[in-house]
């Protein structure tokens, strides 16, 4: 079986943890850089990406986790973790960790009260998914390399990029675990072929 993790530095990491499990994967929460070895995919949870960042200097996460991906392994993103995987920020100077080919704006579906609930189709997951968007980013463009899998009034709310996803959206607070398992069969694939 497959071991995802969980970076738990902020952010919803139970409820990610329990959805994984449901995706049929298991879960652990990534508090140390040393268990990234121990783990065969990542995801970056929602939070606050300048917390997040800061956080990921402080324990010494930033270069690991790039690494980490280098290594092939999945990473996904969701809400901060988006904005964290980009390779340009709109407004800001730096990036934070490049790992996909896009261009993104913060918190430009608007503040907390412009938080919001939609239904998306999403290419290779499923139709009729209910998103819920928390302050949410979205990306404004992405590289040849970079596919995207679901829009949201014309603006691109999730994205691929090799073993790379990214959603502007929390998958993990509905009880539709697609994109999780999704995810998951990612990880599966990637721990087959890095196997081989």
């Amino acid at each position: 079986m497959s071991v995802i993790g969980v970076l738990a530095l902020q952010g919803a990491v139970r409820e990610h943890v329990r959805s994984i499990k449901e995706a049929g994967a298991d879960a652990v929460e990534i508090k140390r850089v040393e268990q990234l070895h121990e783990i065969d995919g990542l995801i970056l949870p929602g939070g606050e990406s300048t917390t997040m960042r800061r956080l990921m200097d402080s324990y010494g996460f930033f270069d690991a986790i790039r690494e980490f991906g280098r290594q092939g392994k999945p990473i996904f993103g969701t809400c901060a973790g988006l904005i964290l995987m980009a390779n340009a920020i709109e407004g800001q100077e730096d990036a934070n960790l490049g790992l996909m080919d896009m261009t993104v704006a913060r918190n430009a579906f608007g503040r907390q009260v412009a938080s919001f609930e939609a239904t998306l189709d999403i290419k290779h997951v499923g139709d009729d998914f209910h998103a819920v968007f928390i302050r949410a980013p979205y990306i404004l463009e992405t590289g040849q390399d970079a596919e995207v899998l679901a829009a949201y009034q014309d603006r691109i709310v999730a994205a691929r990029q090799g073993h790379y996803l990214c959603t502007a959206f929390h998958p993990e607070l509905t009880d539709d675990n697609r994109i999780i398992a999704y995810f998951a069969d990612m990880v599966e694939q990637s721990k087959q072929t890095l196997a081989s």
